[in-house]
């Protein structure tokens, strides 16, 4: 019998922008359970000289913060650079008021997404936000870094990194900065997983898989 195909297959994610998805998705992880330990090392007694601990897991941390800098940096690059431009595409529906509509809608089971690019205006918004904040937060990461390691990079982030520091009105503001970006950051991948699978649910595509091949697929009418 002859196999008829029912859907179509797009691919909407470069292998690099999967490859980036997945170690910033695990930089994250790993930051958010090291900064926290780190500012509350409840693994060692307090009257205890054993700083072995809390030295591996600063270590963890200045490697994945290097590591998330790194890739914010060339995530900016992809989008205004990469010759897949599904990306970019999307900032058109951002300027259309009937893709605002249609996708608040949708959220509320009333008709389909219908976007010019990979995202819809909303989910566009939201991206650009949080790219942002893990812009902002591994700058006052580099800051706090340069504050501890005066020699190599953080000699070199010396002189800008007094500059920021008074500016944010001393080394105090600057940690709570970057405390309050980290839950930022919590809450963002909370609901951002809870949509990629109701998406999956809701619309039968654009759903997790999609983040893991790089393709997406749609039904043929």
């Amino acid at each position: 019998m002859e196999h008829i195909a029912t859907h179509n297959r797009q691919l909407i994610f470069t292998p690099a922008i999967r490859i980036f998805h997945w170690l910033r998705a695990l930089s994250i992880l790993v930051l958010v359970i090291t900064g926290f330990y780190i500012s509350w090392p409840f693994l060692v007694a307090p009257q205890s000289s054993d700083v072995l601990v809390q030295g591996w897991i600063r270590f963890a941390h200045i490697v994945f913060g290097f590591l998330l800098t790194s890739i914010t940096l060339v995530r900016f690059y992809l989008y205004f650079f990469s010759r897949n431009d599904i990306e970019r595409r999307s900032f058109k529906d951002v300027l259309s008021i009937r893709s605002w509509v249609i996708q608040l809608k949708s959220y509320i089971w009333m008709g389909h997404l219908d976007k010019a690019g990979v995202y819809g205006p909303l989910q566009f918004m939201t991206y650009v936000a949080i790219s942002f904040v893990a812009l902002v937060i591994c700058i006052t990461g580099l800051v706090l870094y340069a504050n501890v390691y005066h020699l190599g990079v953080g000699g070199l982030l010396s002189g800008v990194s007094d500059w920021l520091t008074a500016l944010c009105g001393g080394l105090a503001n600057l940690r709570i900065i970057h405390h309050y970006l980290t839950w930022a950051f919590i809450i963002f991948v909370v609901i951002h997983v809870y949509m990629a699978v109701w998406s999956g649910i809701r619309f039968k595509h654009n759903s997790v898989d999609s983040i893991v091949s790089g393709y997406d697929y749609h039904k043929d009418h």
